[in-house]
């Protein structure tokens, strides 16, 4: 599977953007998908995942009720909704992928990443 990631940029607190990643190559539908961020000297964060189905996902507290993940099987691109960012957000954003039907919040156990794109939230 090969992960391209789009969407990152510069926006104001309070703001909006649209994080979109797009998959090539094996059966899509058959994977977990999820986002993390890291920022430079630090360890990679997870943000959020959604099952191969669609119908469940899963995110971590701080960005709870801020952002939404979603995805298009038919188009194989998952996509991050944030909202109400805040510069605390600021970071670059990975999507990941693993062959899997299970929820997984843990980096080292995906299989497949994107190259990252730049999210900044200025005050």
């Amino acid at each position: 599977v090969q992960l391209q990631a789009s969407g990152g940029g510069l926006v104001q607190a309070g703001g909006s953007l649209r994080l979109s990643c797009a998959a090539s190559g094996r059966t899509f539908s058959r994977y977990t998908m999820g986002w993390f961020r890291q920022i430079p000297g630090k360890e990679r964060e997870f943000v959020a995942a959604i099952r191969w189905s669609g119908g469940n996902t899963y995110y971590a507290d701080s960005v709870k009720g801020r952002f939404t993940i979603s995805r298009d099987n038919a188009k194989s691109t998952v996509d991050l909704q944030l909202n109400s960012l805040k510069p605390e957000d600021t970071a670059v954003y990975y999507c990941a992928a693993k062959n899997t039907p299970l929820i997984v919040t843990t980096s080292s156990l995906y299989d497949y990443w994107g190259q990252g794109t730049q999210v900044t939230v200025s005050s």
